[in-house]
């Protein structure tokens, strides 16, 4: 058997007639794959005896009396309590849950960091992972985390699980395959991952070093926004969202399973391959997005629309028309807004905004929002433009405008967001960032007519 390294260590299911590469499209799609002929039974979903031997087993990622519930029904050589035996609890130190509340940082301010640098020492995606801020709690399933990855090694023989969250990933430098029990994810910059709860994988590196950040989702399931009077079309589209075709691991070899419960990381010790998934159907799987799909939507005429019209995906609570998380996209686009002040407007938000940035340059910060950086504006804290942006955007040519090469997103919580100790102390802050609105200075003219 071929090592988990090599691309073609799981037998994988041939492409089907619409799908892509490896790809079945669509976003909460109820699909269904097989990597063996007839491993997927029709028309039950729990037969006797299924084909090859194999163990019919339920992931239900809801509720079974959510509407719709979300479940898969998967096709195993060994069922999931042959993957889980004793275990052992472990340290993994840079990873956080909520609440993370240390009474010797600040969390309350405008922040913002440079790119993490990478480090000499050899990371997995395990070890690699660098909380920044925490937001609700872990506990009670509301809230979030952000972190910073940083991978240099493949896991090999080692497995992971979160039965805290989904992660959506947002690779910034590097190639990464999410090896998962669904199947293959391989993904890369300018294309983000959605992990579900509770789903097993490995993660591999492809071409390295590899950096980006994660959103950990403790809440809902992100959906897709709803549309309002845009309709149907724009914004992110369904058959964008790519979920992997079945592919499996039949290895005899001692491995590690990692699994973060309740803030916590415990391993046990197994003696075979995870990803032993050979058929599956259902509406609860990883799934890929290519950002340059996104098709944005904005003014045309006059006034900077809410930036809430780039949503890409959100995490909904339970008060209607307030996020648990929203992921938000500042892609290329034309600015042709007459008579406006085009750039973000100055504002104090309910919401708390951490932002990264993946390439290029952003348009309210023209300086210092570098590619792998991120920047923090905690809820009713006041931020905006600095004077580069402010001056120029005042005083510009007000023709169309495109705004290029820049990709950066936003992970917007209804919950303050708390650093971690890392993010205080050893990330690359930018403790002058505060200063870019010093020279702001006082345009009042109270001279009547006077613009």
């Amino acid at each position: 058997m071929n090592r988990p390294t090599d691309p073609h260590a799981l037998t994988q299911a041939s492409t089907p007639v619409g799908t892509h590469a490896g790809y079945m499209p669509g976003f909460g799609n109820d699909f269904e794959t097989e990597a063996l002929p007839g491993a997927l039974p029709q028309g039950m979903n729990s037969p006797q005896k299924c084909n090859y031997g194999l163990y019919g087993e339920q992931l239900s990622g809801t509720a079974f009396t959510a509407n719709p519930p979300e479940r898969t029904w998967c096709y195993r050589i060994r069922p999931s309590v042959k993957h889980s035996h004793r275990y052992e609890k472990i340290d993994l130190p840079y990873w956080k849950s909520a609440p993370n509340v240390d009474p010797d940082v600040i969390s309350l301010g405008q922040y913002r960091w440079d790119a993490v640098p990478h480090s000499d020492q050899p990371l997995t995606w395990l070890t690699g992972m660098r909380t920044m801020t925490t937001a609700g709690d872990v506990n009670t399933q509301v809230g979030m985390a952000s972190h910073i990855y940083l991978v240099t090694e493949s896991m090999v023989d080692d497995y992971f699980f979160s039965a805290d969250s989904e992660l959506l990933v947002v690779p910034q430098e590097g190639r990464l395959r999410f090896a998962t029990e669904l199947g293959i994810i391989d993904l890369e910059p300018k294309e983000i991952a959605i992990i579900p709860r509770g789903l097993v994988y490995r993660v591999e590196v492809l071409e390295g070093p590899c950096r980006g950040f994660v959103c950990e989702n403790y809440g809902q399931k992100f959906e897709l926004p709803g549309r309002g009077p845009i309709g149907a079309n724009c914004m992110a589209n369904p058959r964008d969202f790519k979920a992997p075709v079945a592919a499996f691991e039949d290895r005899e070899v001692p491995s590690t399973v990692t699994i973060k419960w309740c803030g916590q990381f415990h391993t046990t010790k197994i003696g075979h391959s995870s990803l032993d998934v050979v058929a599956w159907h259902g509406n609860y799987a990883p799934y890929k997005y290519d950002l340059r799909t996104y098709c944005p939507v904005g003014a045309i005429l006059f006034d900077h629309p809410d930036p809430s019209i780039f949503t890409v995906l959100t995490a909904p609570s339970g008060v209607p028309g307030t996020a648990n998380i929203d992921f938000v996209l500042f892609r290329e686009r034309w600015m042709v807004m007459e008579d406006t002040f085009r750039p973000p407007w100055y504002h104090k938000n309910i919401m708390s905004e951490l932002m990264g940035n993946i390439y290029g340059q952003y348009d309210a910060k023209p300086q210092g929002f570098v590619p792998g950086g991120m920047s923090l504006h905690n809820m009713m804290i006041p931020h905006g433009p600095d004077k580069e942006a402010f001056e120029k955007a005042s005083n510009a040519n007000l023709g169309p405008d495109k705004l290029d090469n820049t990709m950066s997103f936003m992970f917007e919580t209804r919950f303050p967001q708390h650093l971690t100790a890392f993010a205080a102390n050893e990330a690359p802050l930018q403790d002058d960032y505060i200063d870019c609105w010093t020279d702001l200075e006082k345009k009042f003219d109270g001279t009547p007519g006077k613009k």
